[in-house]
């Protein structure tokens, strides 16, 4: 027989096999074993974390002849069929090369048939995202009201064209990323079952690869295997991944560290002529990076750092590094990344990086000034201002004695106040977007969103992984999220991309299903502002009350002056010239 590809050969036959989706297996498990399965199902989630596989599963578990438990058998003469792709009564259909209307009817007009040999005849719609509008429309009353024993499983990594009117009308499960450690214990029991030796450094670097699926890895390391003849070793993933050598690394780092832009310039061309991509390469100078922060924060940070990336020699440089500076080393990679998307002159972006990074006056630049040593001249007194202020405090006295004489007199004199100065510099945070979130925040939405945070840290790309590394959610409704930065540097960065802010809402929206409002706000700040929220007790139903409670703690000095003399009680009216 021909060879047959590692993901093919180790695809799950039970809903015990599948990697890293235990809700899901358990809840379609329970489902068959009880005998209340549904009519329609939609599986969603990234590419490789076992969507199709478990379609299949799921095909032949509701038509196995001895089930256990819910899982089939794999022996009856039903499931060994399907398992040979024989079995007429599970049809599988590709929507993205059959997604045209005629396609659609043609199933809703044999769906009326009964199976030929199983209990249930199973439609598996595969990218069921690709179909055109019309097929949709072709197939939503066949899923409303569908024939006894016919069940469809959809499946896509975009449920986001699919429409609501289709998803209303089927049972959604959600498929995670696969976490790394689920990935190196499925890779490393096939390798032992095989008798093939490997190096565990190496797996770790595949299962960084496969960013969350398992095919994925399956594939890399197959092509490993066929690079090094049977035998994983780190040299054989390094080539394959076209990820760094830990010495390629460390070169570089130890010269960035130094100040040494000639010799950090030697190490980029090396790495360069070796074959690596320079994304790749970026986003392995962030996660060291990300790791170095980590492990000079000397909390349970450190705890979290990836070991496949913080050998022993990037911990003994790690002291050569402050926070600052390598916040500076960030965004300058950011920024050459983008670069790199639209720019064939890598090798130039490249260089240019280097040098910025490792010149000593320019990563010097974003850290303050230093303090002056020297006693600043203490400023002359100016006679004339002290005059003028003099002349203003006794025309206050004069307007407060009028208005006590006329105010009991019975009149009342509007006194006008100033409209509240603009807040001149500093960080702009939308305290009125925050007031909403908090007018409805349960604490029941803000651990829903802390559950699907994960999934969302790996949607986004190394770089927006590391800038969202240092955030967390702190408040949450049913329609807006509020989200507060360690660093006041972080959330300015954030705030200024909108593409980022947009590609984290719609994100978020994906993953909740549901439109969603994100707000930044540094954590310094936070507390400040719900304290505002709960003092002021905003009614944010009516239009303008936020700007309309701030003026009122923000009055004239003599209607303050009033008040101490008539107290909250008083009746003074205050009007605008």
């Amino acid at each position: 027989m021909a060879y047959q590809a590692l993901y093919r050969v180790w695809r799950p036959q039970t809903f015990s096999d599948v990697i890293g989706q235990g809700v899901i297996t358990q809840t379609l498990r329970n489902a068959v074993a009880s005998n209340m399965t549904s009519h329609a199902y939609l599986f969603s989630g990234p590419r490789g974390t076992g969507k199709t596989s478990c379609a299949k599963i799921l095909a032949k578990a509701v038509n196995c002849l001895n089930p256990h438990d819910g899982e089939p058998c794999n022996e009856c003469e039903i499931c060994r069929a399907a398992n040979e792709n024989r079995l007429n009564d599970v049809i599988e259909i590709d929507a993205a090369s059959n997604n045209g209307v005629e396609e659609i009817r043609d199933i809703r007009d044999k769906v009326k048939y009964a199976p030929t040999e199983a209990k249930f005849k199973v439609y598996i719609i595969d990218e069921v995202h690709m179909l055109s509008q019309g097929a949709f429309n072709a197939l939503l009353k066949t899923l409303e009201e569908p024939p006894e024993n016919v069940m469809f499983i959809l499946a896509t990594t975009e449920p986001q064209k699919i429409p609501a009117t289709i998803i209303s009308r089927t049972q959604s499960f959600t498929f995670r990323r696969i976490s790394r450690q689920d990935i190196l214990e499925r890779m490393t029991y096939i390798l032992n079952d095989k008798n093939i030796k490997y190096d565990e450094e190496a797996l770790n670097i595949i299962a960084a690869s496969a960013e969350g699926g398992m095919r994925d890895a399956l594939s890399i390391l197959d092509q490993a295997l066929s690079y090094g003849d049977d035998e994983l070793t780190l040299k054989n993933a390094q080539e394959v991944t076209g990820a760094l050598s830990n010495e390629q690394i460390v070169s570089y780092m130890t010269a960035i560290a130094d100040n040494r832009p000639a010799d950090a310039l030697t190490s980029l061309y090396q790495i360069l002529a070796s074959g690596r991509s320079a994304m790749r390469f970026t986003e392995m100078i962030i996660r060291v990076c990300r790791n170095l922060i980590l492990y000079n924060s000397n909390s349970d940070l450190s705890n979290q750092m990836d070991k496949s990336v913080m050998t022993d020699e990037l911990l003994q440089i790690a002291d050569k590094f402050d926070n600052a500076r390598l916040f500076y080393i960030v965004d300058q990679v950011s920024a050459t990344q983008k670069n790199l998307k639209n720019s064939n002159q890598t090798d130039v972006y490249m260089e240019i990086l280097t040098v910025k990074i490792s010149e000593p006056k320019i990563q010097q630049q974003p850290i303050a000034a230093p303090v002056q040593q020297h006693t600043p001249e203490v400023p002359a007194v100016d006679n004339t201002k002290v005059d003028k202020l003099s002349g203003e405090i006794a025309n206050l006295k004069q307007e407060i004695q009028q208005l006590s004489s006329q105010t009991n007199n019975g009149n009342t004199t509007k006194v006008s106040k100033p409209k509240p100065a603009k807040r001149a510099g500093g960080v702009r945070v939308n305290k009125t977007a925050i007031y909403q979130v908090l007018e409805n925040a349960t604490k029941k939405d803000l651990l829903t969103v802390k559950d699907i945070w994960p999934d969302l840290m790996s949607m986004l790309s190394v770089t927006q992984r590391s800038i969202m590394s240092v955030s967390d959610p702190v408040a949450a409704c049913d329609n807006g999220i509020v989200v507060a930065f360690d660093y006041e540097m972080w959330f300015e960065k954030a705030q200024e991309d909108h593409e980022f802010i947009d590609e984290l809402t719609n994100n978020v929206s994906k993953l909740l299903k549901k439109d969603y409002q994100i707000v930044l706000v540094p954590k310094a700040q936070w507390p400040v502002v719900r304290k505002e929220y709960i003092d002021n007790n905003i009614d944010l139903s009516k239009p303008g009350n936020v700007e309309s409670k701030q003026e009122q703690k923000k009055t004239d000095p003599t209607v303050d002056e009033a008040l101490k003399l008539f107290g909250d009680d008083g009746v003074v009216e205050v009007k605008d010239d």
